[in-house]
């Protein structure tokens, strides 16, 4: 392992500090690429203008004269936290502009596959809709909206994903991914796409004269939804997508948010007066996923759209319920995954390029959670491989792959399809994770050929796992305060949360945890004792060591003393 520190240009630090911000968060911003503290503005006028999207004014058209036409609505969501929440925005969105007809429909995962297939089409005509919208996907989906519209049905995508060679015929496309669009912020998760589109069909009311600028409904309540999605989705948080963020937190810190999500903390045992990003990727996305993973995404989704406290805290129960089950899954399969992975190398050598693993015992709601986190411990590309358990495709394997910086997953995916025609069912993805099916009988033969793809594109510094940090702490910001200052801000993908590196001395560790698989370690930094901890570590480290660490607070009894998480040593 390698530990490295960001550049911080001193005179964007220096510029930022003189116009008012926190001396460390001035120095953070600046290695982050924020010259300007216009750039950290985040009021909503701030937004990129939903004009920008290619499209969305033939959607806002669309949707306007479904709704003067009384037309029933129906939205095709997707099975994780992202489409989850564009689902309930966008059910959310359209009752409250108005829409007296919407249903909404979520694929499952095992038998239905992802995106609008015709199957999904079918269903939708069946339940009598006339328009249906898709949410975080659809893009891909050329099959399914040619069925649709051979259906007689109006068909709007909203997507985010990238476009394939051919685009769907549909009525209305919104993703700022898709060709000719020259909307800045590319980043969008499926969710702010869809509340573009809410805030677009609003103005084009307005110029219909349904209502005024005083009399229209309000869509800033949909942002702490917004928020949930785009941080789940680990989408890159640039500046819009950041305002996004920052808005939904607010409204959360003050109490201002649907049921469901206020039920969804309490069932995580978070605290919403101090939410941050963290609570949204670590607690209640997972939670919300569990149920596209293991169950049913309809119990999420209702979670979200449900404005009875009572009913909210039940399906959050349920939700939190399923994630047990998925954690305790997850871990059987993660142990018994990695066991597989490290036999493929001795202990004295270096992992292989690439890992790919299968079991047959393995559940397929899981394998992209086990495949990262073997990629996380290997520093390897890696594939975990599940057994299909859709009827009639009981012989191909569904896999989830992750990577690491520097190997495109879904162009490697591309090479091996083209160099073993027929091995490939299925693929698709993009650089850090894809998805793919195999005929059970053409696994060792994918296994040796991804492998060969990761030997010819990876060398010996891509493959050296690298953590980027701030570099070191002062003494004088290693304070709950300046933690609690830290915590409030916008970090995420592409806006890293701040890690910090040193040498310090090691006092004292042990093991702790009820599998005794955390290094509870007591340490010497800059001259003062300081706690930390390093969650799913057990090798005993060096009297000195570099170590690579985030801030946190441990409160005990009333007092908040500052502890290290710690995110890797060099050693």
């Amino acid at each position: 392992m390698k530990i490295t520190a960001r550049d911080i240009p001193p005179r964007a630090a220096w510029a930022l500090e003189q116009a008012g911000v926190h001396p460390l968060l001035a120095r953070l911003y600046a290695a982050r690429g924020v010259r300007d503290k216009e750039e950290l503005n985040e009021r909503l006028d701030r937004l990129l203008p939903p004009a920008g999207l290619k499209g969305i004014q033939q959607a806002a058209t669309l949707l306007a004269d479904a709704m003067a036409q009384d037309l029933r609505l129906c939205v095709v969501a997707d099975y994780d936290c992202d489409g989850a929440t564009a689902c309930a925005v966008a059910v959310r969105g359209l009752r409250l502009l108005g829409a007296k007809h919407v249903d909404y429909l979520v694929p499952d995962r095992v038998t239905d596959g992802y995106g609008l297939t015709p199957p999904i089409a079918r269903r939708v005509k069946e339940r009598g809709a006339d328009v249906l919208i898709t949410v975080d996907n659809g893009i891909a989906s050329v099959e399914g909206v040619a069925e649709a519209k051979a259906l007689g049905l109006l068909v709007l995508v909203t997507d985010h994903h990238l476009p394939g060679p051919e685009l769907p015929a549909a009525d209305a496309m919104v993703n700022p991914n898709q060709p000719g669009c020259t909307f800045e912020s590319k980043s969008l998760a499926g969710v702010g796409v869809m509340f573009y589109v809410l805030m677009e069909l609003r103005s084009e009311l307005r110029r219909r004269g349904v209502f005024d600028m005083d009399s229209q409904p309000r869509l800033e309540p949909l942002l702490t939804l917004v928020a949930l999605g785009t941080v789940a989705d680990v989408v890159r948080l640039d500046a819009n997508n950041r305002r996004l963020v920052a808005q939904g937190l607010r409204r959360i810190r003050a109490g201002s948010m649907p049921a469901g999500v206020a039920a969804l903390f309490a069932a995580a045992g978070r605290k919403a007066p101090v939410a941050t990003t963290f609570d949204f990727g670590f607690a209640l996305g997972p939670r919300i996923n569990a149920a596209g993973r293991l169950a049913d995404m309809t119990l999420g989704i209702e979670c979200l759209l449900t404005d009875d406290a009572g009913r909210a805290s039940d399906l959050a129960g349920q939700l939190d319920t399923i994630n047990r089950e998925r954690r305790e899954i997850e871990g059987g399969m993660r142990e018994q995954a990695m066991l597989m992975a490290e036999n493929l190398f001795d202990e004295s050598e270096d992992p292989p390029p690439a890992i790919s693993v299968f079991d047959p015992d393995f559940h397929e709601g899981v394998v992209g959670i086990v495949a990262s986190r073997i990629k996380d411990k290997l520093h390897r590309p890696t594939f975990v491989f599940a057994a299909s358990s859709a009827p009639g495709k009981e012989h191909e394997l569904k896999g989830s792959g992750r990577s690491i910086p520097g190997f495109h997953l879904r162009d490697a995916l591309d090479l091996v399809a083209k160099r073993h025609p027929g091995v490939l069912l299925k693929f698709g993805g993009h650089a850090m994770a894809a998805g793919c099916t195999v005929a059970a009988e053409a696994f060792d033969t994918f296994e040796q050929a991804l492998a060969q793809v990761a030997q010819e594109w990876l060398d010996a510094s891509t493959l050296t796992r690298r953590i980027e940090t701030d570099g070191p702490l002062a003494p004088e910001y290693c304070s709950a305060d300046v933690v609690d200052t830290l915590h409030r801000e916008v970090w995420g993908q592409g806006f890293a949360p701040p890690t910090f590196s040193e040498e310090v001395v090691v006092l004292s560790q042990r093991l702790v945890g009820e599998g005794k698989n955390h290094l509870s370690i007591k340490l010497m930094h800059q001259g003062n004792p300081v706690d930390a901890i390093w969650f799913g570590h057990t090798d005993q480290l060096p009297a000195r060591v570099l170590l690579a660490f985030r801030l946190d607070v441990n409160e005990w009894r009333g007092e908040r003393k500052v502890q290290f998480l710690v995110e890797g040593a060099e050693i």
